[in-house]
């Protein structure tokens, strides 16, 4: 707690004297905006050095080297700059370009496993926008994906999207934590305004929080900007499990690190599905739908090459086959030039290839999951 205060007392300090700084600037007080941009550097660089782990680290270093440039300037150390971003310290959020506006034409049938996953998803979104006079309790609104990296989960929120049709907004730590410094909250607020105005038209939303401990996770030590960040969407989410709001709005999360999240934001989300890395019959499926443009001989074993990858994320599996027609290619060109078309792929080449790519999921970590899920998983 103590630190906590004490973060907060310095992010509110930082942005004080940068207002008095950019306001002085802006009259033509020379020598008073020097002293107080001079003055938020320092005090913005001892948050950075306090808490080098806080996601908002990238706005404190930026704002840092841009009233460093504007310090010298106004010293004589530097010929130009431009004052724009400085006179316009407090623009907020623009929602609408965040919009994902083509989507990935990504469908239900793209997605080859994690058949659970999409059952959940069905179950959540998909069927109360068909037939909302199903559900009188309501319908989950918050849905959380979590899971090792590359098995489906962006994926899964792309073609839930393109199923009902929706409004795409894609969110990361970085568009929410505004460059303006305490300003992110007020984008939190912004964001589910807007989503709320257009789901009010009629229009399906879906918010996707990409790596979403980046944004809402809980670190040792946290700047005051992120607690500020955190309160407010639980407060957003809260209002949208409101019994009287049947509006279709859906917050979806994805994380690789679901330990790494406050146990009040995952109580707000009453879907937490775990993507699992696939299992054989899966990557057996993995494996026909990623070579079915590829000209392949007729030795290939299918089955053997899903024995040989257990462990392996739909994304290895990817890459698996991508390494495979970039051998024969590569082959073509050192031996004929380029001229001609590359022989088919062969069995031997998926296995040279599977024996110099590891799997990018280790044992350990697949435990981790597995008690986490065990811990607070809701399909």
């Amino acid at each position: 707690m103590v630190i906590n205060v004490v973060s907060n007392h310095l992010e509110e300090l930082a942005r004080k004297y940068a207002l008095k700084a950019i306001e002085a600037d802006r009259k033509g007080l020379r020598e008073t905006a020097i002293a107080n941009y001079k003055r938020a550097i320092e005090i913005l660089s001892k948050i950075v050095k306090l808490y080098p782990n806080s996601p908002f680290i990238r706005v404190y270093v930026s704002k840092i080297r841009e009233y460093q440039e504007r310090v010298r300037y106004l010293e004589g150390q530097a010929v130009s700059y431009e004052t724009t971003d400085l006179y316009t310290y407090g623009d907020l959020l623009d929602v609408d370009e965040l919009i994902v506006r083509e989507k990935p034409k990504i469908t239900w049938n793209d997605i080859v496993d994690i058949d659970e996953a999409k059952r959940a998803i069905k179950d959540a979104i998909v069927y109360p926008i068909r037939r909302p006079d199903l559900f009188p309790l309501g319908w989950p609104r918050g849905i959380l994906l979590f899971g090792p990296p590359g098995c489906g989960k962006t994926l899964l929120a792309t073609a839930v999207a393109n199923e009902i049709d929706a409004v795409f907004i894609h969110v990361d730590a970085a568009s929410i934590m505004s460059k303006w410094l305490g300003e992110a909250e007020k984008n939190v607020a912004k964001l589910f305004r807007r989503s709320r105005e257009i789901a009010k038209q009629g229009k399906p939303v879906i918010i996707f929080i990409d790596e979403v401990d980046a944004l809402l996770g809980v670190h040792y030590n946290e700047v005051g900007g992120e607690i500020r960040v955190r309160n407010q969407f639980l407060q957003e989410m809260d209002g949208l499990r409101s019994k009287t709001l049947r509006l279709h709005l859906y917050v979806i999360a994805a994380t690789n690190k679901p330990w790494k999240l406050d146990e009040a934001f995952i109580r707000r989300f009453q879907k937490r599905i775990y993507v699992k890395p696939p299992d054989f019959t899966a990557r057996l499926q993995l494996f026909k739908y990623y070579t079915r443009g590829l000209k392949l001989s007729d030795d290939i074993d299918f089955r053997e090459l899903a024995r040989l990858t257990e462990g392996y994320s739909a994304s290895d599996i990817k890459d698996i086959c991508l390494d495979a027609q970039i051998k024969v290619v590569r082959e073509l060109f050192e031996k004929h030039g380029g001229v001609g078309t590359p022989r088919p792929i062969s069995m031997q080449d998926f296995l040279e290839v599977i024996s110099k790519r590891k799997p990018s999921i280790s044992s350990r970590l697949l435990k981790a999951y597995e008690e986490w899920f065990r811990a607070y998983g809701a399909v």
